[in-house]
């Protein structure tokens, strides 16, 4: 069986590729060449940082959120430290996970130590800690290293003005500091403990086809939501009209060709809109401008008066002086007027494209240079082609209902919608101030009431400004409004459970956290319900799983476990700072056929990689990897993810069975339920198949 085994990680091995992620580069160098004894220089740390990645800084009021970057410099008598480490304009950043603000930066970053020269013998050591982590796929990676500057990075003479020493003391030998991490402080003599006699290696994900997968997704789902806008916005009271008129004019004076002109005109015009925006929407604004609590009340306050706009409390339209100028030059003819016409429409329409358009471009503030554009250009698509489409062919537009009323409906129900997704914006606001106005009961109930109103609306239970026509009067209801209504109550009551703490994971990323709710049912329910483990599990007193989930913290301890239980380990290896690793667990672990699986199925470890509980010495080790003494928790499951499984970013998941061996590929950041399903039932099988075909209880 152990020869199976064995030829079957190395097939796994063969289909997947590893990958250890460095998303930050360090280069440390010093503000001048030479100085004198006594004299001030500043010690310069950069980093350049891979493209979608941030790193915390230093300093930031948030105890218990992400690791922020600490720097240890080792004493010597050849100089003195004055002040502390200072970062260069760090952006300011909230972190919904951890409910606080925090430092990031992006692509390049920059810290200054300033040193008081005592000694013509320079010997500055130290080492330093970092975490840098991406929203694209939701990974973390924490980070380390070591820098020296001696006499080979700054040259001293004499002694400087600024000094007050008379006399230069020869500077006192000493060991080379920056081999601090692999021998013991004090006696300087090299640790000998053996590291712990892991075993387990097997086949992971390459993370980088995560990114491009994740990214890909992201910009074609976005898209289609703006293609679907723009088939929306045809339906409104500006434009549906205009479809006949743009037919007349074809038919009586244009061709084919310019009917074609005039389609990708249009195109051309919301693309451009697109485009000159992008600059705005990248990476380095973009995402700073969706985090930010002043950004967001604008956008909150933007959707609001577009859904009252929409509702029929004012009318949001262009200066008519504007719309004759373009007018005048559509009259001229040929293509150069086609074109003119196309902006004519634009501009027309504005009152009723100007809210979706807007939402469009605020809603792709996320960090990617192509979104506006690529979102401009889905909506010019939908919105174009019908207009093209009936002017090539004007005999479909005998098929088309006639205008009345029902356009007001449209645009009544789409200022509903606009109300609701603004809600989206303030609820980042109100997390940044700590308001706890607009906890996340308050934004489903007032989501509960919006949906109430829209479908009475619907059945005719009451008037808005603009309703008018046969379809406003009398109480005949048409089936259409009907079965929109029923999709709308049907919506409402689907929230009604979030009140009392349900998930609702396919609005997690429109709904503040869940642990802003006041009150949680299911997780209740959930720490009533514990699955039984074989002893106390080390460190619980300070480490925990979510979800009542009976658990260990410490590898050699779980797999003891597991093999008294005949189950599958199930390793995750997370961090306290990991954004990700807390949304994997409210929206993917929390799923019941998720949960009963972790709990009935396998041994759950808990593996952090960024805790700082330091070990007793005699658990301390050097790590064959990185040649460091590993002294804390986090140190040393950093090192086995590392040295074992050659990957380093977190949420990292992996199920061993008892010859320590991985069962199946390891899994990352993903927020499919049926995924996460299919991955712990395949490694339950191979179990099964490996190990005698034992039950699993």
């Amino acid at each position: 069986m152990r020869f199976i085994a064995i030829g079957l990680m190395l097939f796994a091995c063969s289909l997947s590729t590893a990958q250890v992620l460095t998303p930050a580069q360090w280069s440390y160098s010093t503000t001048t060449q030479s100085v004198k004894i006594g004299d001030e220089v500043d010690l310069v740390f950069k980093a350049s940082i891979d493209h979608n990645w941030y790193l915390y800084s230093t300093e930031f009021d948030c105890e218990d959120g992400p690791i922020k970057l600490t720097f240890s410099f080792a004493p010597d008598p050849s100089y003195e430290l004055v002040g502390k480490v200072q970062p260069m304009n760090p952006i300011d950043k909230h972190d919904n996970a951890f409910e606080c603000d925090v430092k990031i930066f992006k692509k390049t970053a920059e810290f200054r130590q300033r040193v008081k020269i005592r000694s013509e013998m320079i010997n500055i050591a130290g080492d330093f800690e970092y975490q840098v982590c991406t929203e694209i796929t939701g990974q973390c990676v924490p980070g380390s290293g070591q820098f020296l500057f001696d006499n080979s990075k700054l040259q001293v003479s004499g002694i400087g003005k600024n000094s007050k020493e008379t006399n230069s003391k020869p500077a006192i030998e000493r060991p080379n500091t920056a081999s601090i991490d692999s021998t013991k402080i004090g006696s300087q003599q090299p640790i000998t403990s053996n590291p712990p006699l892991y075993s387990f290696n097997g086949p992971i994900l390459d993370p980088t086809l995560v990114n491009d997968q994740t990214q890909s997704q992201s910009l074609w789902g976005f898209m289609f939501v703006a293609f679907l806008a723009g088939l929306a916005a045809l339906i409104t009271p500006c434009v549906f009209p205009m479809i006949p008129m743009t037919v007349s004019f074809f038919t009586n004076r244009g061709s084919k060709a310019q009917a074609l002109v005039y389609g990708v005109s249009i195109i051309v015009i919301y693309t451009l809109i697109g485009a000159l925006l992008a600059p705005l929407m990248g990476p380095e604004t973009a995402n700073h401008l969706s985090t930010e609590w002043i950004p967001n009340l604008i956008f909150f306050s933007v959707f609001i008066v577009f859904g009252l706009s929409f509702l029929g409390l004012f009318e949001i339209t262009l200066p008519g002086s504007v719309i004759n100028k373009v007018d005048q030059q559509a009259e001229k003819g040929g293509f150069g007027g086609v074109f003119f016409m196309a902006f004519t429409l634009v501009l027309v329409s504005f009152s009723c494209t100007g809210p979706l358009v807007g939402s469009i471009l605020v809603s792709s503030a996320g960090g990617e240079f192509l979104k506006p554009i690529a979102g401009m250009f889905a909506f010019a698509a939908a919105f174009a082609i019908p207009f093209t489409l009936f002017a090539i062919f004007p005999g479909w537009l005998k098929s088309l209902p006639k205008s009345g009323g029902w356009l007001n409906t449209v645009k009544v129900v789409l200022g509903f919608l606009e109300i609701a997704l603004a809600f989206k914006f303030l609820s980042i606001a109100d997390q940044a101030f700590h308001w706890r106005m607009l906890d996340r009961e308050v934004n489903i109930a007032i989501w509960i009431a919006i949906a109430l109103l829209m479908g009475i609306y619907l059945m005719k239970g009451f008037r808005m400004p603009g309703d008018t026509g046969k379809d406003a009067e009398g109480k005949t209801v048409s089936v259409l409004r009907v079965s929109l209504a029923i999709v709308v109550f049907t919506f409402a009551i689907y929230l009604m459970p979030g009140m009392w703490g349900a998930p609702l994971k396919s609005l997690a990323g429109y709904l503040p956290p869940l642990s802003t709710h006041d009150f949680n049912l299911l997780d209740a329910q959930d720490k009533q319900n514990p699955n039984t483990i074989c002893d106390v599990p080390k460190y619980a007193d300070f480490l925990h799983l979510p979800h009542g989930i009976n658990g260990y913290f410490d590898y050699r301890q779980a797999m003891g476990c597991a093999r008294e239980q005949n189950k599958p380990l199930f390793i995750d290896f997370t961090g306290h700072g990991c954004t990700n690793c807390r949304e994997m667990e409210a929206r993917v672990w929390s799923d019941p056929q998720v949960l009963q699986r972790l709990k009935n199925d396998y041994v759950v470890v808990a593996l952090y990689v960024d805790d700082k509980t330091i070990l007793p010495e005699s658990e301390w080790y050097t790590s064959a990897y990185d040649k460091k003494v590993k002294k804390t928790i986090g140190k040393q499951n950093a090192d086995l993810q590392i040295a074992k499984l050659n990957n380093n970013a977190q949420p990292f998941y992996v199920l061993v069975g008892k010859d320590e061996r991985v069962l199946i590929s390891p899994k990352t950041h993903d927020l499919k339920v049926e995924n996460f399903v299919r991955f712990l039932d395949e490694g339950k099988r191979k179990y099964q198949t490996l190990f005698n075909g034992k039950s699993l209880r």
